[in-house]
C-alpha cells in the first residue's frame, strides 16, 4: 500500500485509455479540471461536451444521447449528481433504464474544507433506491479503472463514485478481478467480518492488524458494489464468523450498512454494527480531522469489531 492515487484520477485515466478503442462520450457540468475528465477533453475534444453549470440539464442530455445508441459518461460532484439533479437521474435515466453511466467525484467527508454542503454523504442511499441502478464505490486506483471499464462494457445505468482525497493502491496494476456485483475477500479470518466500501477499505485492513494484536480473527471484504449486493457473499462471511461490521464513507442509513443488514435479516440473522457518518451533516476541515470526528478510522472500525463479537451468542 505504497502509493496512494485518488480514485478521480483514476477515472480520468480509464477514460483516456478506454477512449483509444471505445466509441463514447463525456460530459460535464463546469468542473472537468476537477473531475478529471478534462484528461479526455484534451484527447478526443470532439467527443467532449461542457454541459455548464446546469446539471440537470446535463443528466437529460445524456439520456438524449444515449437514446440513440451512444454511451454517455456525465461528471460532476456527487452533491450535484445525486442530489441537484436526482429528478433527472430517476425519471430521464432511471425510468427508461438508458445506458448513462454516472461517475461522480467528490463524494464523503474527505471533500476537507467545501464543508457540509458539498460533503455528499447521502448519496449511496439516493441512488440504490432508484430501480435497476447499478451502485459502485472502488476502493483504489485500480479497482476505479477496472470499473469504468466494466461500466462500459455493461449496459444499464449505472453510479459510479470517485473521491477527492488520495487513497493507498490495495490491487496490482495487473489485477483482473474486478466484477460487478462480486465482493472481494481481501483478508480471511475467524471472529468477525468486516465489510467495507470504498475509502474505508483500506481503513479495514488497518483494523484487521490493530484486532490481531488483541487475538480477534479479522475477516476484510471488500464491497465495491452496493448494488446488486452480493448477498451470497455476505451470507456466507456472517454465517461463518458470526458478526459484522460495516465500514463507509457515507451516512449509516440507507447505504452499505442498510444493505448489509437488510441481506442478513432475511438470510442470516448476524449481530451488524455500523461504522459510518451518525445522522448528522459535516463541516469544513482538514481530512484526518474530519476522519476522526466522525468515527472514519480504523480505530473506531475496531472497537465496533470488538463490540459485535461480544454480541455473538
Amino acid at each position: 500500500m505504497a502509493d496512494k492515487i485518488a480514485t478521480r484520477e483514476a477515472y480520468g485515466n480509464a477514460l483516456v485509455k478506454l477512449g483509444a478503442d471505445y466509441d463514447f462520450v463525456v460530459l460535464d457540468a463546469d468542473l472537468a479540471a476537477a473531475t478529471k475528465t478534462g484528461m479526455f477533453k484534451k484527447a478526443y475534444p470532439e467527443r467532449f461536451f461542457d454541459c455548464g453549470i446546469a446539471e440537470g440539464n446535463m443528466m437529460s442530455v445524456a439520456a438524449g444521447i444515449a437514446a440513440t445508441g451512444v454511451t454517455p459518461f456525465v461528471s460532476t460532484f456527487a452533491m450535484f449528481a445525486a442530489g441537484r439533479a436526482y429528478e433527472q437521474v430517476r425519471n430521464s435515466i432511471g425510468y427508461p433504464h438508458l445506458n448513462v453511466k454516472i461517475c461522480a467525484t467528490h463524494a464523503g467527508i474527505t471533500v476537507g474544507e467545501d464543508g457540509a454542503t458539498h460533503q455528499c454523504i447521502e448519496d449511496l442511499a439516493l441512488m440504490r433506491v432508484i430501480p435497476g441502478m447499478t451502485v459502485i464505490c472502488p476502493a483504489d486506483a485500480v479497482e476505479a479503472e477496472a470499473a469504468v471499464k466494466a461500466a462500459l462494457l455493461t449496459k444499464g445505468p449505472m453510479y459510479l463514485r470517485f473521491g477527492r482525497a488520495a487513497v493507498p493502491v490495495l490491487y496490482d496494476a495487473a489485477d483482473t478481478g474486478f466484477e460487478i456485483g462480486r465482493g472481494r475477500v481481501l483478508a480471511d479470518g475467524t471472529d468477525v467480518t468486516v465489510f467495507a466500501t470504498g475509502y474505508m477499505v483500506h481503513l479495514a485492513l488497518a483494523a484487521r492488524d490493530l484486532l490481531a494484536n488483541e487475538g480477534i480473527s479479522c475477516r476484510v471484504v471488500n464491497i465495491h458494489t452496493i448494488k446488486p449486493l452480493d448477498t451470497a457473499l455476505v451470507t456466507t462471511c456472517a454465517r461463518e464468523t458470526g458478526a459484522v461490521v460495516t465500514a463507509e464513507e457515507h451516512s449509516i442509513i440507507g447505504g452499505l450498512g442498510s444493505a448489509v443488514a437488510e441481506c442478513l435479516s432475511e438470510t442470516c440473522p448476524t449481530p451488524v454494527l455500523r461504522v459510518g457518518v451518525r445522522d448528522t451533516f459535516g463541516r469544513s476541515g482538514k481530512v484526518p480531522d474530519l476522519l476522526e470526528k466522525y468515527g472514519l478510522t480504523a480505530a473506531a472500525i475496531a472497537e465496533q469489531a470488538k463490540k459485535a463479537v461480544a454480541l455473538k451468542k
